[in-house]
């Protein structure tokens, strides 16, 4: 579900009467800035909005599409003008692929600004069964194919005889969302690798099938981008288990229970300090040529490096602060326009 936020504007993209200069590289001719992508990044990006309109005053109010990574990179992608995004939220990083589009369509010149750290949240409610896992143990429940066959696991007890007899039933992100990307890549694979004494000598094809597809018969319910109704879905069923973002898990605390991965608890020290097995950066891609065209949008990028500290406004909502190096390096990112080396990407 696509949601939108606009705190003073009414329409959904204001364009003034100047021309479109998509032609000669520009932003065109919107006078607001439009931001698409990841749900976790959404409130992130939303709250510095918030701050960049009171401190702009004058300025149209950012409109902020929370349509997962992947639906976000498509779009920011497709082209430079007025019709295309201003910026992307991103829960993983930019894949090759994704830059080639960007490329294809002049976007080539893309800024690439890490704004902090996150977790792949597992949960439960307050009321649950207090199940703890392992990588193993969640790439046996949820993947497709583990060990190269069907999954026919039913309930958490088939899994590991350690774990309750309740039935798997887990609430996560569609294949659009980079937290689904990542639980693939964080989780899956690593479970894959650990479990599976074959999965290392396949090739990327058969290894991605083998590890990182997600079963479809019902016990992984694909519950859209709304990060909010599976927090919903928990309260209605104890014995499920959610995934999204740390910042979700801990606007909820007194809702739900974090459950713990190869031991460790998702909190704010363990994903800071990486001995969470789901930790991974947040971005933002902003596109070059916009950054000038598009009135406030050097502004809000600045706004953006002030919220990012550890005592700033972003960790209160929830968001990890990156080590004092990352955050330099975004900043100086940000400061000089510089575009990211596409031969870095995957």
């Amino acid at each position: 579900m696509l949601r939108s936020f606009a705190l003073l504007a009414v329409s959904a993209l204001a364009l003034s009467a100047c021309t479109d200069q998509a032609a000669s590289g520009g932003g065109g001719a919107r006078d607001q800035i439009r931001v698409v992508g990841s749900s976790t990044v959404y409130p992130f990006t939303q709250l510095v909005a918030e701050q960049f309109v009171n401190n702009n005053p004058g300025m149209k109010a950012p409109v902020i599409e929370s349509t997962g990574t992947g639906g976000g990179m498509k779009l920011f992608c497709a082209g430079v003008g007025a019709q295309h995004p201003d910026i992307v939220n991103a829960s993983r990083r930019l894949k090759a692929s994704e830059y080639a589009d960007c490329k294809a369509n002049g976007a080539a010149d893309v800024l690439e600004i890490q704004v902090g750290i996150d977790g792949i949240a597992f949960a439960e409610a307050k009321n649950g069964p207090r199940i703890t896992l392992t990588t193993g143990d969640i790439y046996k429940a949820l993947a497709a194919n583990p060990g190269g066959k069907p999954n026919a696991t039913k309930t958490w007890k088939d899994v590991n005889p350690a774990l309750p007899a309740i039935p798997i039933q887990v609430y996560g992100p569609p294949s659009t969302s980079g937290t689904r990307d990542a639980l693939a890549e964080l989780i899956l694979a690593k479970g894959c690798k650990e479990t599976d004494p074959q999965a290392k000598a396949l090739d990327s094809d058969a290894f991605d099938k083998r590890c990182k597809a997600v079963r479809e018969d019902g016990a992984y319910v694909d519950a859209g981008e709304n990060d909010n109704l599976i927090v919903q879905k928990l309260q209605a069923n104890p014995n499920a288990i959610g995934i999204f973002g740390y910042s979700y898990l801990e606007e909820n605390t007194n809702k739900l229970e974090g459950a713990p991965i190869d031991g460790v608890a998702p909190t704010y020290d363990t994903i800071a300090g990486g001995s969470y097995p789901g930790a991974r950066p947040l971005y933002i891609y902003v596109k070059k040529a916009h950054l000038d065209a598009i009135p406030g949008l050097r502004q809000f990028l600045a706004e953006y490096a002030t919220a990012w500290t550890k005592d700033g406004p972003l960790v209160k909502r929830g968001l990890i602060a990156a080590p004092d190096s990352v955050l330099a390096h975004s900043a100086e990112v940000i400061k000089n326009a510089t575009p990211l080396d596409p031969s870095e990407l995957h």
